[in-house]
């Protein structure tokens, strides 16, 4: 995963995923603008498995927070569009400055498809547990990246079982996807959401918060 090496910087023409647009308008009397992407919409699940008391999440490398994380080390490298290698870098940032834990989670691309069913999808390719849609509870939906895409996710609760597992997960290679699958155990889960040296995103804070308010009370007492 994280071998990362050829690193390259190109425009970005067009995209199968992001639609750069500036809207302008007149606010209250001022005209404005605003720079802003269109991108498709998208679920995530919270994952527990009940045989082994362990949250499952996801572990993979992300280009746009390890390039954030370049650019902060090295603030020149955004600023020169042409540059053509990031090898002539004195002090090469490692991979694993992009590397995060997240939620199982996809976008929602398929048509005809509820957001149930996509759900299920991205846990079987991923996570590689088998889920009903009816083990599904929606917890809710935001919009996420206000002040670039707008974007809403809706975010699930799925309970597994380890004879619910069909399969290793890893997501699809052909997509380029390379994912991790990581267990987090219950006792540790808060621990490993306030740790700020594990990269994470805010979908992972909020619903192991979600689980400690609305189902941890009713787990049985060891």
């Amino acid at each position: 995963m994280e071998a990362i090496e050829e690193l390259e910087i190109k425009p970005c023409t067009s995209s199968l995923y992001l639609r750069p647009f500036r809207l302008c308008y007149r606010q209250n009397g001022t005209k404005k603008f605003w720079d802003f992407m269109r991108t498709h919409d998208s679920v995530s699940i919270l994952i527990f498995n009940t045989s082994r008391q362990c949250f499952v999440v996801v572990k993979q490398f992300r280009p746009a927070v390890y390039m954030c994380e370049v650019e902060r080390r090295h603030p020149q490298v955004l600023q020169n569009q042409d540059k053509e290698s990031f090898s002539r870098l004195e002090d090469p940032v490692p991979a694993v400055a992009g590397v995060t834990y997240e939620l199982c989670a996809g976008i929602v691309d398929k048509p005809g498809l509820s957001l149930e069913e996509i759900a299920c999808g991205e846990v079987l390719e991923e996570c590689g547990y088998r889920v009903p849609i009816t083990d599904l509870r929606r917890i809710t939906s935001y919009r996420s990246g206000v002040g670039v895409t707008g974007s809403r996710q809706t975010l699930f609760y799925a309970e597994v079982t380890d004879q619910m597992r069909t399969g290793e997960g890893g997501g699809q290679p052909e997509e380029g996807e390379l994912i991790e699958v990581v267990e987090i155990p219950l006792e540790d889960s808060m621990k490993f959401a306030y740790d700020e040296t594990l990269p994470k995103t805010m979908g992972v804070i909020f619903s192991f918060m979600w689980f400690q308010n609305n189902i941890a009370p009713k787990l049985p007492k060891k």
